[in-house]
């Protein structure tokens, strides 16, 4: 091997390792963008409800109403955020298996290439 090919090895495997954090870099991006969309809807909920509460609290004739109210409220609240949570494990789960694959893609890739660039003995 000369000390060319060793400088155009040398040169393709940088440029294919920045291609990677390149890529990691973007998958990244996409699991905050939807992670920070869900925190953003659980905020939204909860604002939702806090709102609720408010309106009952000044519109209700008496305390047994008021009372109902904030049971009903309460339920509600309860079931969404157990939707919500079961809705951001399946979204864990998704997300757990695009950082796998991309680590198996291209941990093969690299080997690939040390495999290529390493003369056999």
């Amino acid at each position: 091997m000369t000390m060319n090919d060793t400088l155009n090895t040398m040169k393709d495997l940088t440029s294919k390792g920045m291609e990677r954090m390149t890529s990691l870099g973007e998958l990244n991006m996409r699991v905050f963008e939807r992670m920070t969309a869900k925190q953003m809807e659980g905020m939204n909920l909860l604002m939702e409800q806090g709102n609720r509460m408010l309106t009952l609290a000044t519109g209700a004739k008496g305390y047994n109403e008021f009372l109902k109210g904030q049971i009903e409220i309460t339920q509600e609240l309860s079931r969404r955020m157990m939707a919500e949570s079961q809705a951001n494990m399946a979204m864990a789960g998704q997300m757990r298996e695009e950082y796998q694959s991309w680590f198996v893609k291209n941990m093969a890739d690299v080997t690939a290439d040390m495999r290529k660039s390493v003369p056999t003995l």
